[in-house]
């Protein structure tokens, strides 16, 4: 019996980025959409249940960190308690403490190393 296809949010303004993601989470196959920016995000996680949301930190009109304090928010247990990994190049130097009290799981840095996305991405799904 094939298993349930998760559905994964992403949450960048990088094109190049998505396409890559998406590559290697299809090689798990994880099903993948992509939001370019917080807004986006909220819309699309109104209109449907995702498993998890990898979410950039910094995207135009809404930024990841704004993004997930909305989805924390929301009257839904099932959207409010997703699991969401932040990615980020770090400028604002955050430590992972930081990005918990922010309401993130996990934080990645980037330049993302893909076996590390995958490997955090299993441990929230598996």
């Amino acid at each position: 019996m094939a298993r349930d296809t998760k559905k994964i949010l992403v949450g960048e303004d990088s094109s190049i980025i998505i396409n890559l993601t998406k590559s290697v989470l299809a090689f798990e196959n994880y099903s993948m959409k992509a939001a370019r920016n917080g807004k986006q995000v909220l819309e699309m996680l109104a209109a449907e249940d995702f498993d998890l949301i990898l979410m950039d930190i910094t995207m135009p009109q809404m930024d990841g960190i704004q993004c997930t304090k909305e989805i924390r928010k929301l009257a839904d247990p099932k959207k409010n308690s997703i699991p969401i990994i932040a990615i980020s190049g770090n400028a604002a130097n955050h430590t992972p403490e930081d990005y918990r009290k922010f309401g993130f799981d996990e934080f990645i840095q980037k330049p993302l190393n893909y076996d590390l996305v995958l490997a955090t991405v299993k441990k929230f799904l598996s």
